[in-house]
């Protein structure tokens, strides 16, 4: 009987290339996230580590292309972005939507300043 080939969906292949970790410790990847190579593929690179550089030298390339342009689960891709964000071979830019509320917050708090300053002439 032979072996049948290891297909990227195969659970051991993901076992293996996630180093056995399940989820990513730090789950701030958004499926929209940018993510931008700061570094070459080095030799002796997890092969899905260097495809991952390979794939965003140049422009950022959003965290559910990577896993499309891959054919890797979501879940596998963010732990490997994590292991090359952690040793500084990526950046992650979070899309300009993740600071809106935040600003909007401020504008409020402004308004209501706004408001007490006219209540009080």
């Amino acid at each position: 009987m032979t072996p049948r080939p290891l297909s990227r969906e195969d659970p051991d292949r993901l076992y293996t290339v996630t180093g056995g970790r399940s989820e990513a410790a730090d789950d701030t990847l958004d499926l929209v996230a940018l993510i931008v190579a700061e570094d070459e593929p080095a030799a002796g690179m997890q092969s899905e580590h260097a495809a991952i550089l390979r794939l965003c030298q140049g422009s950022p390339v959003a965290v559910v292309e990577l896993s499309s342009h891959l054919r890797l689960p979501v879940s596998v891709v963010k732990i490997l972005l994590l292991d090359l964000r952690d040793t500084g071979r990526v950046t992650v830019r979070h899309p300009s939507s993740a600071a809106a509320p935040a600003a909007h917050q401020a504008d409020l708090e402004t308004l209501k300043q706004v408001l007490v300053g006219l209540e009080s002439l």
